[in-house]
């Protein structure tokens, strides 16, 4: 493969998945990890990716409230947020973790509806920071910051959520498999996102289809485990099918 259909393939994974591990694009495309490292860092310096210890991430992970541009697949996200968004009653409780559709489902939600939420996210936290304060209230669940995802991680975070119980987990995934569960990159945010799962007494997955019958090393939960799988796709789509045999609510 030459040099330019690798950094191609490495920005397709990147924009999929968020962010992405060294070893792992090094075994998808059969090179060395030294040869990936290089290809990463040439990207970095074309400002098409960021490179962070182990890997890289997307322009558009850590997206405040401005930076729609670079959002991949941002109209798929879109149709999944506003999905997302009929599940949201007054008066709920919500715990929601990072990731680009999550931030969109955020900015849809009504400034004057009465919410609590919950999240690990920083710049989750930093765009609910904008909803006014006589309806909403908003706790950002502390502990180790993991730089790349900015989610917070480790023992802290996992007591805090073991001590509430939340109506909806808007739980944003990179991986999904049918077999497999839903999996992650990172052991520590699989942790997390175990006790997010711990703590809802619902939880919705908001995932492009692209995501759909694919995993990573660390596993978070059965997919069994999901009550609701939001994509953009029609809830009929014969894609979805396995899925829906699990029992899993489509939206």
């Amino acid at each position: 493969m030459t040099k330019a259909k690798r950094q191609l393939f490495i920005l397709s994974e990147v924009q999929l998945r968020n962010r992405v591990v060294l070893a792992d694009l090094a075994n998808m495309l059969n090179v060395s990890i030294d040869t990936v490292r290089r290809d990463i860092k040439e990207l970095a310096a074309e400002k098409k990716l960021k490179k962070v210890h182990g890997g890289a991430v997307s322009n558009g992970f850590n997206a405040y409230s401005n930076r729609s541009s670079d959002i991949f697949e941002l109209d798929s996200k879109v149709t999944i947020a506003q999905k997302a968004l009929h599940l949201i009653k007054e008066g709920d409780v919500l715990l929601i973790s990072g990731g680009s559709t999550n931030l969109e489902l955020i900015k849809m939600i009504p400034k004057k509806m009465s919410l609590t939420f919950f999240t690990p996210s920083l710049s989750m936290a930093i765009e609910l920071s904008h909803r006014p304060p006589r309806y909403s209230e908003i706790y950002l669940i502390g502990g180790k910051l993991s730089p790349s995802s900015q989610l917070t991680v480790g023992g802290g975070s996992i007591n805090i959520l073991s001590e509430i119980m939340v109506d909806t987990c808007f739980l944003g995934t990179g991986y999904l498999d049918v077999k497999k569960g839903v999996t992650e990159v990172d052991w520590e945010i699989a942790q997390m996102k175990k006790a997010m799962i711990r703590a809802s007494k619902k939880v919705v997955s908001l995932c492009i289809s692209a995501k759909l019958n694919t995993y990573n090393r660390y596993k978070i939960c059965d997919i069994g485990n999901l009550g609701t799988l939001i994509t953009e796709l029609e809830p009929n789509s014969p894609l979805l099918d396995d899925y829906r045999k699990q029992g899993i609510k489509m939206l």
